[in-house]
């Protein structure tokens, strides 16, 4: 009796009011989207907004601080589009557009608020202040609520240039790079609301803040954050899942790297009465390879299935598929001698760290030294 009365309650009895509206403005969206732009979709493209609502409704309830970054990204994005109005040049021509909400001025937000983040999260380490790391969790969110609002919008603007220019903000370097910094600032906010452990931020937000130092160089430098039509290879739906699932792979292996650096630092009396217990450090770093590990597996089949659509065969050691098996393989082995050899500490967390490295290299690396099928990727 005491179990039955103890067990949780079914997924569905869970949800609040709040969540039925939440559920409600998803469908009305997604079915608005349909009626407004389904001439420009194909059956994919409707598949994923359509599988999307109930994938955010389930998220919502399960991670509730979700619903309101969904609803506010959300609602921002389709006010870009109200001052618009049809016209890629009023980018320019609307005060809210210009410094705000078009693409580029909320990626540029996304940039800003990262960085101010990083630091509100090292005062609260080195100062013990808990103001300090509340505001860097509010400057996290608020990050990534512009960084994904700038991506739905660049979506809208691509379709804006020329139906036949429209693409999901997948497609390149500048593209992927704001996606990364979109998704390990999710993942590392669930993980600190999970462990309520704000000091990791100070860890986790300095790799997020490299990827915005490559942005803005990206973009000053290279003029990246132009959009351009997408070279064949890249025209196809599986990029809009094969691409995704990679960040999320991306981004857990760089959050456990961090997490690494921590424990490397507290193990030997370095900030460690101002870091969570090595105990938690371990198991955040587990568990982010294991979550990354199964998204980066499901994204190399994906790719695989691409390949043979695109080339003509699943697996040709094109140097970009060679170093994803490298990665593969080596958390596949940190997750083998942590699993069935029971390995922790030392040599797990150095593991983490070397594992970056390697990540690093075979999504840039490969693209900057080598050349192969992938070339389309090159800086």
């Amino acid at each position: 009796m005491e179990l039955a009365l103890n067990a949780p309650q079914p997924f569905l009895k869970r949800l609040s009011a709040f969540d039925w509206l939440f559920a409600l403005a998803l469908a009305v969206g997604a079915g608005y989207a349909l009626y407004r732009y389904g001439a420009y979709m194909d059956a994919y493209d409707k598949g994923v907004l359509i599988a999307a609502v109930p994938a955010l409704v389930w998220l919502g309830g399960f991670w509730r601080p979700v619903r309101a970054f969904v609803a506010v990204s959300f609602a921002l994005g389709l006010l870009a589009i109200y001052f618009y109005q049809g016209d890629l040049a009023r980018a320019e021509q609307a005060f809210f557009l210009k410094y705000l909400i078009s693409s580029q001025a909320a990626i540029m937000w996304m940039c800003a608020l990262t960085v101010f983040a990083t630091v509100a999260y090292w005062i609260g380490l080195l100062a013990r202040s808990p103001f300090a790391g509340m505001t860097g969790t509010a400057l996290t969110w608020s990050a990534a609520t512009l960084g994904l609002t700038g991506l739905l919008v660049r979506w809208y603007e691509s379709y804006l240039i020329s139906p036949d220019v429209g693409h999901i903000p997948v497609s390149n370097l500048y593209e992927v790079f704001v996606l990364f910094v979109l998704i390990t600032a999710l993942m590392y906010l669930y993980y600190e609301g999970r462990y309520r452990q704000k000091s990791m931020g100070a860890f986790v937000l300095l790799v997020i803040s490299a990827a915005v130092g490559f942005i803005l160089w990206y973009t000053f430098d290279r003029q990246a954050h132009e959009i351009q039509p997408l070279v064949p290879a890249l025209q196809s739906w599986w990029m809009k899942i094969h691409v995704p699932a990679n960040f999320i792979g991306y981004g857990a292996f760089s959050i456990a790297a961090m997490l690494g650096v921590a424990w490397i630092l507290a193990n030997r009396g370095i900030l460690a009465s101002r870091l969570p217990q090595l105990e938690v450090l371990d198991d955040v770093m587990y568990k982010a390879i294991a979550i990354g590990f199964a998204f980066f597996t499901i994204a190399t089949i994906l790719g695989a299935m691409w390949a043979a659509e695109a080339w003509g065969g699943y697996w040709s050691w094109d140097p970009k598929e060679t170093w994803a098996l490298i990665v593969w393989l080596n958390y596949a082995a940190w997750l083998h001698l942590r699993l069935v050899k029971g390995l922790r500490g030392k040599v797990l967390a150095w593991w983490a760290v070397v594992g970056l490295l390697v990540t690093t290299f075979a999504f840039l690396g490969v693209n900057m030294f080598l050349s192969g099928l992938h070339s389309y990727g090159e800086l």
